[in-house]
């Protein structure tokens, strides 16, 4: 359990807690949400005793094992596979202990720790690290490649890793879906939802908290207030509470009308194609987002150029890739794209498949290695970069950004600009030096939207920025009159903004016809198809051995794969067990979501029924969880041996 009893922290002159309270118990996994700088990252070195408070108790389990990503990523000539084995810091003890005793000739010594390292699961360790590594994107020749070989965003891959296979009762993630695609981000959200223990995650992701927490900390006017449920119910609860006040009813109402002339503009769009039907579902739903977002510092519009051109750009038989010494890598071929005025475009694909390379090549950064670009007459590109926060000048302030970009321009309109990004008053003069990284990219945002583009180029543009950001991003987007190419992780913001998909993938730029489930089963089939290459070129490698090894290789694999038969049929009896306790755990929730259940003394009775049936339900999907993870754990190790004797 972890609880905190009247905490008070401050960070130099910032209160960032005062009289705080806030109890969490064993196997919740919680969502701590919060404007930035609102203390999240420091509420996690609370917990970690990084820092005390400056008043009351923070009251931990004892015993726990605690893993949190570190900070500093060292020991940069370690293979990366090493590096994540690294983590697990009792079975680095054990094995070196091993070696020592193997040189003192010490028989004894050797045998109980040959049973402590499998008592800590050692001997699958390395399989279990690969694992991780893949499902985070890595291919099987990266994982003995050293540390220094990747750049920074990898490297934080390889420390989540690192995390991620760290022995714990309590997980910490501050921002885990930073640097990643959401192809590792749909891999990160299953293995969260798995993970046994408690969980605290710092996200700005409201899809990926939507999956994994079942409880949401707000981090608000310096108080942990706990909401029970993901985001979305956070959201819904939030929306009720603040309706109650009456000095935000003016606000709310303006909200509302807002999102309805979103959705009568886009409504006329619903029968175009499946995208756009999702594409208005969102619209709808945002009349009640907004209401929780009512107090938001942030409220911005994207204004379009006066004048556009039809079409807007057009890449006509294209390859595009890079060009270097050693020649011209193509990444893309024979890519004919024509952008037409009102587009609203998402990007999937595999990481590395050429996303970023397709806007590059949109902007005029990267030159065609064949074919043509042809610009509109009219074409103003508004380009937001995944490292655009890099071209800042740290050393000025807002204010003069966007001076530079029109000296003409009034110091009040600038001003107004600006406060709409967060940059009010006196922090339009801030010097971006010392900004956050939140900060900077809404700062980079600002600069887009103040050049008035008719084509906006987004290479996840999501990344350091809050809950509340991407919310104003959003409706900014959804109001957008010119044409939008987006590529992101944020799963909200795709479904909210973009009306049809492209899939970027084997060397080809094509329509996707499917919405984002779709391109999940896309992704997953593409994964069988290549296991069964996979294992297809085994087969091949096989039959080249001589007749006797590989009859005994059959056999061991037969055997093998007998055994993987009552461990499957226990899994998946396991994952039916846990599904229906889901349903019905959701189902007594949603009774207990009712305030007037608290409150009407008549309904006394049907309280107590409800919170033991939540109690029955959690326990029933807790014992189920354990048996289907004890299953698939099992499973994996059976499955890494029989992957082994097929290779042998």
């Amino acid at each position: 359990m972890i609880a905190l009893r009247q905490v008070a922290l401050q960070r130099g002159t910032q209160t960032l807690l005062e009289n705080a309270d806030l109890t969490l118990h064993n196997g919740v996994k919680a969502g701590i949400i919060g404007a930035n700088g609102a203390g999240k990252s420091s509420l996690f070195k609370l917990l970690l005793g990084e820092l005390g408070p400056d008043q009351g108790d923070v009251e931990m389990s004892g015993g726990q094992r605690v893993a949190h990503m570190a900070q500093e990523v060292e020991a940069l000539d370690r293979p990366i596979v090493e590096y994540v084995l690294d983590g697990d810091y009792a079975l680095r003890q054990a094995e070196a202990d091993l070696l020592a005793a193997r040189e003192a000739d010490n028989a004894h010594r050797e045998a109980e720790l040959h049973g402590l390292i499998e008592t800590l699961d050692g001997y699958t360790a390395e399989s279990r690290a690969s694992q991780l590594l893949v499902g985070l994107g890595f291919v099987q020749a990266d994982l003995k490649r050293p540390l220094s070989d990747f750049s920074g965003g990898w490297r934080m891959r390889v420390n989540l890793a690192r995390t991620l296979f760290m022995p714990s009762d309590l997980l910490l993630l501050d921002e885990p879906t930073n640097h990643l695609d959401l192809d590792a981000l749909l891999w990160l959200e299953q293995w969260l939802t798995r993970y046994p223990g408690t969980l605290l995650l710092i996200s700005h992701d409201r899809d990926f908290l939507d999956a994994v927490c079942d409880h949401i900390v707000h981090m608000h006017h310096q108080t942990l207030e706990l909401y029970r449920g993901n985001y979305s119910r956070f959201e819904r609860t939030r929306a009720e509470k603040l309706a109650l006040q009456q000095a935000e009813a003016a606000k709310q109402q303006a909200r509302r009308e807002e999102i309805e002339r979103f959705i009568a503009r886009f409504r006329a769009q619903a029968t175009k194609a499946k995208q756009a039907q999702s594409r208005v579902k969102m619209l709808e739903r945002m009349g009640d987002i907004a209401v929780a977002h009512t107090d938001s510092p942030f409220h911005f519009t994207l204004p379009a150029a006066d004048k556009t051109s039809h079409p807007l750009l057009v890449l006509d038989q294209a390859t595009l890739g890079y060009r270097s010494e050693a020649g011209d890598v193509a990444q893309l071929e024979k890519v004919n794209i024509t952008l037409l005025p009102g587009s609203r475009i998402g990007l999937l694909g595999p990481n590395g498949a050429g996303k970023s390379t397709l806007i590059k090549s949109l902007t005029g950064e990267l030159a065609l290695l064949e074919g043509k670009r042809v610009p509109g007459e009219h074409l103003a590109i508004g380009y937001f970069a995944q490292h655009q926060l890099e071209s800042l000048d740290v050393t000025t302030t807002p204010f003069v950004h966007v001076q530079r970009l029109s000296p003409t321009a009034s110091d009040q309109d600038i001003r107004n600009f600006l406060g709409g990004f967060g940059f009010k008053g006196d922090d339009a003069f801030g010097e971006v030096a010392t900004y956050s990284g939140g900060e900077k990219a809404r700062l980079a945002l600002a600069l887009v939207a103040w050049q008035k583009p008719n084509l906006l180029l987004l290479d996840e543009p999501t990344n350091h920025l809050d809950l509340e950001m991407r919310e104003a991003l959003t409706e900014a987007l959804a109001s957008f009159e010119g044409t939008v190419i987006l590529v992101s992780h944020d799963r909200h913001l795709l479904r909210a903004t973009v009306d049809e998909f492209w899939r970027v993938a084997d060397n080809r730029v094509e329509p996707f016809d499917g919405d984002l489930e779709d391109y999940r089963a896309w992704l997953k089939a593409r994964l069988e198809e290549n296991r069964r290459d996979a294992r297809s070129e085994k087969s091949e490698r096989q039959s080249q051995q001589p007749s006797g090894d590989r009859k005994a290789a059959r056999k061991a694999a037969a055997e093998l794969r007998e055994k993987l038969r009552p461990l499957k049929k226990e899994r998946d009896q396991a994952e039916k067990t846990m599904e229906k306790a889901q349903q019905d755990l959701e189902e007594v929730e949603a009774v207990l979501a009712d305030p007037e259940l608290y409150t009407d003394s008549a309904r006394k009775a049907e309280l107590t029924q409800a919170l033991a049936k939540q109690a029955e339900s959690k326990a029933r999907l807790d014992s189920s969880e354990q048996a289907w993870l004890a299953a698939e754990e099992a499973l994996e190790t059976m499955e890494a041996e029989l992957l082994a004797s097929e290779n042998a």
